[in-house]
């Protein structure tokens, strides 16, 4: 088992480093929010709620399930419309992938077809499913023929675009440095 090292906290880095869905959920809640915390939100759930189970938590009660992830220390900055994120996630993975979310990668043909199931999920559009195949990529070894090319940018080895290549403090520092010389450089650019 490959140790992911994104939540720079070791239980929550084991909890996404073991469960598929765990992982799927920190990439979901990676928006308006510091990733590292973000991908902290599924340990959140797991111990208050007791499983990652797709099928346990797409069945919980929405209002219920919606104050788990609001208590402070929240799972997002907005965690009550998050909850309902995660749900609709957790629906389809039970859904469409019979709760397996790692099939989600395991049964695709090629890279495009990642992308377009990664795309079909809640809250994944473009962007975030070719950061997330990047990261299958880049740290799980999920590498089908021309991953790098169908992927983009966030593919690149050592570009240090997203989450994907965030494996230690520095690492995640990197990031944080790339992404605001971005800004800094799209600002720049509307003059």
């Amino acid at each position: 088992m490959t140790t992911l090292c994104i939540a720079q906290d070791p239980a929550a880095d084991e909890v996404l480093s073991r469960d598929p869905f765990a992982l799927l959920v920190g990439m979901l809640l990676d928006q308006q929010f510091p990733m590292e915390r973000a991908f902290a939100g599924p340990a959140k759930v797991l111990e208050r709620f007791g499983t990652l189970d797709p099928a346990a938590i797409a069945a919980a009660d929405p209002e219920s399930f919606a104050d788990l992830c609001a208590t402070p220390p929240a799972v997002h900055r907005y965690g009550r419309s998050m909850a309902g994120r995660i749900q609709a996630l957790a629906t389809l993975v039970r859904d469409d992938y019979a709760g397996d979310a790692a099939s989600i990668w395991t049964g695709a043909a090629d890279t495009r077809d990642l992308i377009g199931r990664l795309k079909a999920l809640p809250g994944f559009g473009d962007q975030k499913a070719r950061i997330f195949a990047a990261l299958l990529g880049k740290q799980l070894g999920v590498t089908p023929d021309g991953w790098r090319e169908a992927i983009g940018p966030y593919a690149e080895e050592g570009s240090y675009r997203s989450v994907a290549d965030v494996v230690d403090d520095e690492s995640l520092q990197r990031v944080r440095e790339t992404k605001k010389q971005a800004k800094a450089a799209a600002k720049a650019a509307k003059g």
